[in-house]
């Protein structure tokens, strides 16, 4: 997990707001590196803040400036619905990172010979074999129906899963190799996805506006960690 966190610490880092969310993977602080006031973690079952379904989150519509979704829609019964309720509670500009893993990847066909009715491998049916592996492909499909503009991602975990902490040595050098000559089938993949509202530009709380003759304007104002704008007078 150290190259999740590693490339959730480098995304998050210059992320603004007032409100993030890490749904998933509780037992990692994936938004430690960030800044923003109020960090809430999320999931079904486990020691988090906040314990509920994933398809049905119990948050307002556009109050949260950052997702990070570790893992879970490979998991879940309703990826798309999670992703509609992600793009309900961002803010418009508000940013989404996805991380899952690759089903065209080591891992991926590993996943698949463990799934056959007679495995060369006998291998529990458990985490992570369990998954769905969504492509990249696919993802960026949902997503831009979801009005999101998504990045190009960013792949890693290279090398095959052993339980062997010598072997995981031994093939070390499949990470640096991978990350040069075979970038897209990495074990693993990270995508960011900001979503995009037409016709809307959002401006800095510092930021002047001069209306015209009668026209009323919205101040954005710093309000805590709620987020919530407060309407200015017309001048």
């Amino acid at each position: 997990m150290g190259w999740v966190q590693q490339q959730c610490a480098d995304r998050v880092v210059d992320v603004f707001g007032f409100n993030a969310l890490q749904i998933g993977l509780p037992s990692l602080d994936l938004l430690s590196a960030n800044r923003i006031p109020l960090r809430i973690k999320i999931d079904t079952v486990g020691d988090v803040d906040l314990c509920c379904h994933l398809t049905e989150l119990p948050l307002a519509s556009q109050s949260i400036d950052l997702v990070v979704l570790p893992f879970v829609l490979d998991f879940d019964a309703d990826p798309h619905q999670v992703l509609r309720e992600i793009e309900r509670v961002l803010r418009p500009e508000g940013q989404l990172l996805i991380i899952g893993f690759n089903p065209w990847s080591l891992w991926g066909f590993w996943r698949w010979v463990n799934r056959l009715p007679y495995p060369l491998v006998q291998r529990p049916r458990s985490f992570p074999w369990n998954g769905k592996y969504l492509s990249i492909a696919r993802l960026r499909d949902w997503l831009q129906l979801l009005s999101f503009e998504v990045d190009r991602g960013a792949f890693g975990c290279y090398v095959p899963p052993c339980g062997s902490a010598k072997m995981l040595g031994r093939l070390s050098f499949l990470e640096r190799a991978g990350d040069r000559w075979w970038r897209g089938a990495g074990g693993t993949y990270l995508l960011r996805a900001v979503k995009r509202v037409k016709g809307m530009r959002l401006m800095p709380p510092w930021a002047t506006v001069t209306p015209s003759s009668g026209q009323r304007v919205l101040k954005p104002s710093l309000t805590g960690a709620t987020g919530v704008r407060q309407e200015g007078k017309s001048e």
